[in-house]
């Protein structure tokens, strides 16, 4: 189980460097609705981890395995598409930042977001875990690394719950300044907004480059292996 957690915690801090979804929440946390909504979107975000997490798991499983008893070249075969997938989005994300002086375009959905009601701040929170592209091809290779290391069932869900958890802090920390600092965390929020806003895609181009090759690596360790 060890080397399984071991292996997935990169794919885990990926899910979490998301400046899109930080940003989101801590929007949230300057509406009138911040309580239930904030905590909706935070409840939403685990969900959908969850949801998509143990149903990929649940499909990787069982096909994790060749006839000899080794890891499925397939495996290595998805964690090397997707290595040259983020490869090249980093590539396009760093191209496409924003020159020095420049205004940063973000969502229009963040316009209205001191209009969501607690079930649509649900909703979006599932949708930017789970179904986010990113999110969704981190995990993905971590469920098909989780099911390849042959742990137990127990051990898989333990392993794919620190996934999680992990992928979670980035959004249950601004919930929780907020609940424990009360009004003096708005200008530590304020802050972490607008300095994610302002290098989005200086972060996402970094990150997305550390994963690529990552997963390529590991990829190649598997097809030699």
């Amino acid at each position: 189980m060890g080397q399984a957690i071991g292996e997935i915690l990169t794919l885990a801090i990926g899910v979490a460097i998301s400046p899109v979804p930080i940003i989101a929440i801590v929007l949230m946390l300057g509406t009138p609705r911040a309580r239930s909504n904030g905590l909706a979107f935070a409840i939403g975000w685990v969900a959908g981890l969850t949801i998509v997490g143990g149903a990929l798991l649940a499909l990787a499983s069982g096909n994790s395995d060749d006839d000899d008893g080794g890891p499925a070249s397939w495996v290595s075969l998805v964690k090397l598409a997707l290595g040259i997938l983020f490869l090249l989005l980093a590539a396009h994300t760093w191209r496409g930042r924003p020159k020095a002086g420049q205004e940063v375009a973000m969502p229009k959905w963040m316009q209205a977001i001191d209009t969501f009601t607690t079930g649509k701040s649900l909703g979006f929170g599932v949708l930017l875990s789970g179904v986010n592209p990113k999110n969704l091809a981190l995990t993905i290779a971590a469920a098909t690394t989780i099911a390849q290391t042959g742990i137990s069932g127990g051990e898989a869900a333990g392993t794919l719950a620190i996934f999680i958890l992990v992928g979670s802090l980035s959004i249950l920390a601004p919930v929780f300044i907020y609940f424990a600092l009360g009004s003096r965390a708005a200008t530590i929020l304020d802050e972490l907004k607008t300095w994610m806003a302002a290098h989005n895609a200086a972060i996402m181009a970094v990150l997305l480059l550390v994963l690529g090759v990552k997963l390529i690596g590991d990829a190649i360790g598997g097809l030699s292996s």
